[in-house]
């Protein structure tokens, strides 16, 4: 009987070590198969942003076109034509998680969304904040993507 108790207790012990092996290699591949999965999350975010980027310039020569358009044909169907070509190519990009960052003038200026291109030195007072928007910056998925060129002023 002691031989027969020592071959069930050695496949007891082998059942055991495998049953760890086996829990082990199932961990093994959820660990691998949640490594991959944000891989790819972030190999299209990536992808998605460098396309968002080669559109954005086009987006800002449409904005200036229109902000600077002659007060005598502003109501011209050609020019209110033009200026929703921004607004409909926006809508496109929110479906795509993309967001304009906040930029006007008297937003608190923030170093991780707003880039300072100018600084008002005679300006006074506790805070910076931005004064003026020179280029928009965009996030996307809530990342930056973009930062927003501003003039910042304290108050």
């Amino acid at each position: 009987m002691a031989k027969k108790d020592d071959i069930q207790n050695e496949f007891e012990q082998q059942l055991g070590e495998l049953t760890l092996d086996l829990q082990r290699t199932r961990a093994d591949f959820e660990n691998y198969r949640k490594r991959v999965d944000a891989e790819k999350a972030a190999a299209r975010e990536s992808g998605q942003a460098s396309a968002i980027l080669k559109l954005l310039p086009v987006i800002d020569n449409i904005e200036r076109a229109v902000a600077y358009t002659p007060e005598d044909i502003k109501d011209h169907k050609w020019v209110q034509g033009v200026s929703s070509l921004v607004k409909n190519l926006e809508k496109s990009l929110e479906s795509l998680n993309l967001a304009r960052i906040d930029a006007k003038a008297g937003t608190e200026f923030n170093p991780e969304l707003h880039e300072a291109i100018q600084f008002d030195e005679e300006a006074t007072g506790e805070k910076e904040v931005v004064e003026d928007e020179l280029q928009a910056g965009y996030t996307l998925n809530g990342h930056v993507i973009r930062h927003a060129m501003v003039k910042v002023t304290r108050q």
